[in-house]
């Protein structure tokens, strides 16, 4: 049995993971600041399994606070760190850019610090495929440069494993960066597209739609996620970055379409202009993942659909 801290561990991947660590038999230790990002309620019934397993704790705390980290650490003397803790959004850091630069850069290297203080064998930080920005070439390759985020949020998470890699360089810390592409499935952030989208075309409602629907985005359903941080934690040794997504593409307008279709409703869509910071495509390259850590993606964009709009309408907290 690992001992392993999952930070932001009652967000929507965070605690599918922990969810999946705890069956294995590990020692799950979450912390979450429960912040007001969204409905904290969320996170607290996106743990409730979790909470009744006598491998898991729960610690409600800020990767800010270098005091309380250092205690937990000295507690528990973790393994394995898997950091999903940040301040998430492209749109939203535009307007609290130092929110983002805080929370994101000084609150990773507090967990960095505890990692060398602690001697923690294993470092697996959460980032994201914003770092390409507005890549022209695809799919996305992680020997690709990514020296133009176009947004403070992937400015952030670029910075993070760029910090990561001094930790490592330094320390003899394993670490594995997973850029992850954008996740979806039960318990999605309500600000989602999926989710909003859904809601909006389950009630009736106009689904504003950025741009004329031509930009594609990589979606990659939360199992898929799940078994890509699992093995990232198998297979994690020197310093490495992965790609994890599904490795195809679906336009803005077919995944309306899509959604509209497993609710067996119309959607009605307002058009806007594209907002600064969004990218027209995301597309995952995932040779390295599948040859190194053995990622293998299962779930298809029409299964995963279906899936979420499935889970959506058994969840009575939309009702």
């Amino acid at each position: 049995m690992a001992k392993i801290l999952v930070t932001g561990g009652a967000g929507f991947i965070g605690s599918h993971l922990s969810e999946t660590l705890l069956r294995q038999g590990q020692e799950v230790i979450c912390l979450d600041n429960f912040n007001d990002y969204y409905n904290p309620v969320i996170k607290r019934n996106s743990i409730s399994w979790s909470q009744g397993q006598s491998n898991y704790t729960l610690i409600e705390g800020d990767i800010l606070d270098l005091d309380l980290l250092r205690q937990i650490f000295a507690d528990y003397k973790f393994d394995i760190v898997v950091h999903l803790a940040a301040r998430a959004g492209v749109r939203p850091s535009i307007l609290a850019p130092l929110l983002y630069q805080q929370v994101n850069v000084e609150g990773t290297t507090n967990l960095l610090e505890m990692a060398k203080e602690f001697r923690t064998q294993k470092f697996i930080f959460g980032s994201s495929s914003s770092v390409y920005g507005e890549n022209e070439k695809v799919p996305f390759s992680e020997k690709d440069p990514v020296d133009h985020p176009i947004s403070p949020y992937a400015s952030s998470k670029k910075a993070c494993e760029l910090i990561c890699y001094t930790y490592h360089h330094l320390y003899g810390i394993s670490m594995t960066c997973l850029r992850f592409f954008t996740v979806y499935g039960p318990r999605q952030r309500p600000d989602m597209a999926i989710h909003k989208f859904t809601q909006a075309i389950k009630i009736g409602e106009q689904i504003t739609m950025y741009g004329d629907g031509s930009s594609r985005r990589d979606y990659t359903y939360i199992t898929d996620i799940v078994e890509g941080i699992c093995k990232s934690i198998d297979y994690c040794s020197d310093y490495q970055i992965y790609n994890l997504g599904e490795s195809k593409t679906i336009q803005l307008r077919e995944l309306i379409q899509l959604i509209a279709k497993c609710l067996g409703q119309e959607a009605k869509i307002q058009k806007l202009a594209m907002q600064p910071g969004d990218v027209p495509i995301t597309f995952a390259d995932i040779t390295n993942a599948k040859k190194e850590i053995s990622y293998h993606p299962k779930v298809d964009i029409e299964q995963g659909i279906a899936k979420f709009v499935d889970w959506f309408n058994a969840d009575n907290s939309h009702a």
